[in-house]
């Protein structure tokens, strides 16, 4: 796994703007089919952003509709004001392959959402939370604004490069420690929360129930959060000096 304490004085070169208190992140992984019929309805009802990483993990995975969505159903997120991310073809995690590979990894979901005509990704999630030097060049030279990891911290744009933004991973039993970090959504920082199936009947262990999602989202709408998506970070943070070439 890439080594992030090297890239914070190499490559971070946030110059930070105004960012308020309470600014959260809402993120999505995997394509599971709970996106379309469970998250973004209730989202809708909330007033909500959230970014949708959307991958397919190959046949016969992603053949399964009861599992995974759809690109047409990926398609009407997109039409229903949600922003569809790229997550890779594949869900290969990018330490373990080259830049010519990556980047038809990339390339793949940029394809396929240009078919479904969903704008081009500007932002990334990185599969299992590797990261890579290799990737960072990647996603700056392909034009991608934000790409989020993992690390269960708050992002704080003045210290992190704006390619490697930690986030929280949910699940149904650490609902106090992701309570914990959005209320660390101050001075600067901004809670990113990394969500996957509601419930995630393809991947169980990472699993959010309905119930703990709602709890979420009645915590951020009573204590008066901002809620975006990932793309929206261009309101609040310089996205031009991610990394030198």
């Amino acid at each position: 796994m890439f080594i992030t304490g090297c890239i914070f004085g190499l490559y971070a070169q946030q110059r930070q703007k105004s960012i308020p208190d309470k600014l959260v992140v809402l993120t999505f992984d995997d394509a599971v089919l709970s996106h379309f019929t469970t998250v973004a309805p209730l989202l809708k009802q909330y007033g909500f952003g959230a970014t949708f990483f959307v991958c397919e993990f190959g046949v016969p995975a992603f053949e399964n509709k009861s599992l995974y969505m759809s690109w047409e159903q990926i398609a009407q997120l997109n039409q229903m004001g949600f922003e569809i991310g790229n997550h890779t073809w594949h869900h290969t995690h990018v330490n373990k392959m080259d830049s010519t590979r990556f980047t038809g990894e990339l390339d793949y979901i940029e394809q396929k959402c240009a078919e479904y005509h969903i704008p081009k990704p500007v932002s990334f999630a990185y599969p299992g939370y590797d990261t890579s030097k290799m990737a960072l060049k990647v996603l700056k030279a392909k034009g991608y604004r934000y790409a989020r990891a993992g690390w269960d911290r708050p992002y704080q744009p003045a210290i992190d490069n704006n390619y490697l933004i930690p986030g929280f991973t949910t699940h149904t039993g650490n609902t106090k420690q992701g309570l914990e970090l959005l209320q660390q959504a101050s001075n600067g920082k901004i809670a990113v929360l990394t969500i996957h199936g509601v419930p995630d009947d393809a991947h169980p262990w990472v699993s959010t129930s309905v119930e703990v999602l709602k709890s979420y989202l009645n915590y951020l709408k009573m204590n008066h959060y901002t809620v975006i998506a990932m793309r929206d970070l261009d309101k609040y943070v310089n996205n031009d000096n991610q990394l030198k070439p």
